[in-house]
C-alpha cells in the first residue's frame, strides 16, 4: 500500500468515527428536552389536584368553622389566582417564579386553614376533612417529588447543553436549544422555622 491510500484510509476512518459518535449523541438532546418537559407536566398536574382539592377542604371547614371567613377567603383567593395563570414555559424564568409565588401563597393559605382546623375537635373527627387532609399532605408530598424529578431533569438537559459534546451538537443541530428554569427556594426557606406553644 502507498502512503496516500494509508492516508485516505485513515482520514475515512476518521470521517466514519465522527459519522457514529455524531449519530449516536443527535438525539440526546431533544430526548433530555422531553424529559424535562414530562417532569414540568407532572408538577402542574400535582399543583392542578391540590387545587382541585381545595373547594372540597373550604366547604367541609365552612360548616364547623364559619366565623373564620378570614383564612377562609384566603384560600380561596390563592386558589383563584392560581387557577387564572397559564401553566408557564419552563424556560422562562420570570413567569416560572410568578408561578412558584402564587403556588407559595396557596400553600401558606392551606397552612393556616388546617391550623384554624385544629380549633375544632369536631372538624378533626370528621371523616369527610380526614380524607382531604390525608390528600392533601399526599399531594404536598407528590409535588415534592415532581418538583425533585424536574429539578434532575432540568439539570441533566442544562448539562449537556452547557458540556463537550452536547454543545457542539446543541450549536449545529438544535440552535434554539436554551437551557431551561429550574426551582428557587423561597427567600428565608434555608431558616429554621420557629414553632411556639
Amino acid at each position: 500500500m502507498s502512503n496516500g491510500r494509508v492516508v485516505l484510509w485513515g482520514i475515512l476512518a476518521v470521517i466514519l468515527l465522527v459519522g457514529v459518535w455524531v449519530f449516536s449523541n443527535i438525539n440526546t438532546i431533544p430526548r433530555q428536552d422531553e424529559a424535562a418537559n414530562a417532569a414540568w407536566s407532572q408538577v402542574l398536574n400535582q399543583y392542578q389536584r391540590r387545587a382541585d382539592l381545595v373547594p372540597n377542604l373550604v366547604a367541609t371547614v365552612k360548616g364547623y368553622a364559619a366565623h373564620e371567613e378570614k383564612v377562609l377567603t384566603e384560600v380561596t383567593n390563592a386558589r383563584a389566582r392560581v387557577g387564572q395563570l397559564t401553566a408557564p414555559d419552563p424556560a422562562d424564568e420570570k413567569a416560572v417564579a410568578n408561578y412558584q409565588a402564587a403556588q407559595r401563597d396557596l400553600g401558606g393559605a392551606l397552612s393556616r386553614l388546617l391550623v384554624v382546623a385544629e380549633a375544632y375537635p369536631q372538624l378533626k373527627a370528621n371523616e369527610n376533612f380526614l380524607t382531604l387532609q390525608s390528600q392533601l399532605e399526599g399531594t404536598e408530598n407528590r409535588i415534592s417529588v415532581a418538583r425533585r424529578d424536574y429539578i434532575q431533569a432540568v439539570q441533566t438537559y442544562n448539562t449537556t447543553l452547557r458540556t463537550f459534546p452536547g454543545r457542539l451538537v446543541a450549536a449545529i443541530f438544535y440552535p434554539d436549544a436554551k437551557p431551561k428554569a429550574n426551582f428557587q427556594a423561597e427567600p428565608g426557606a434555608e431558616k429554621a422555622p420557629q414553632v411556639q406553644f
